[in-house]
């Protein structure tokens, strides 16, 4: 499997363009809005557009969903149902923070916890792992050992739980239970950032190190 990161709005985030070497075959995480670059970079790499994938529904996330899954006539995949009322709240979101006008949407299929979603023949496990938003999933690849976090973890940092339904003990649980576990070697893209792995969080994150105070 090969990787782009696109960053996209104006809190640039991290939207991954995911494909398939074998089938030319593609998916798209997180496509918060900026739908021209998204759509350049399908064209140069001669690839076709297969679904979309969601970790979670905040705006600078999902904004561009709609859009995107109409001029390409895909099925959008994620996040956890528990996200539905950041998806029904996308045009308030829009406004408080200057956003562009979006239409909402309901994803075709919402993943739970040991789901799989595929394109070409890629295959990516599901982990929900709630604590910035209730719904927030997370996708791992093992073939290439990355994971596409959202913003559960960052380089340096882990998610605010400051918004609704946000819960920083659940967060925590998450990273640690959910991720940590999956092997200090494993590479992530988080949703804003540079990329890190999870060993050298553990060893250097103030917030969920081995070493924190």
């Amino acid at each position: 499997m090969k990787y782009c990161i696109i960053p996209v709005t104006a809190f640039q985030q991290n939207c991954t363009l995911l494909w398939c070497e074998n089938t030319r075959r593609a998916a798209v995480v997180d496509p918060g809005g900026d739908i021209s670059r998204i759509v350049e970079k399908l064209n140069s790499e001669q690839l076709i557009l297969e679904k979309i994938l969601l970790t979670h529904a905040h705006i600078d996330h999902a904004g561009g969903t709609a859009e995107l899954a109409q001029a390409y006539n895909i099925p959008v995949e994620g996040p956890h149902i528990e996200d539905k009322f950041w998806i029904d709240a996308l045009d308030q979101q829009s406004k408080m923070f200057g956003f562009p006008a979006v239409e909402e949407f309901t994803p075709d299929r919402w993943l739970n916890d040991a789901d799989t979603v595929s394109f070409g023949e890629q295959c990516l496990d599901v982990l929900h792992c709630p604590g910035h938003t209730p719904g927030h999933v997370v996708f791992y690849h093992r073939g290439i050992n990355l994971a596409l976090v959202g913003d559960v973890l960052f380089n340096g940092s882990i998610g605010r739980t400051d918004f609704p339904k946000g819960d920083h003990p659940s967060l925590i649980q998450s990273i640690n239970e959910k991720l940590f576990t999956l092997g200090d070697d494993v590479s992530f893209i988080p949703g804003h950032g540079p990329m890190s792995t999870f060993g050298h969080e553990r060893l250097n994150n103030p917030f969920v190190s081995d070493h924190r105070g």
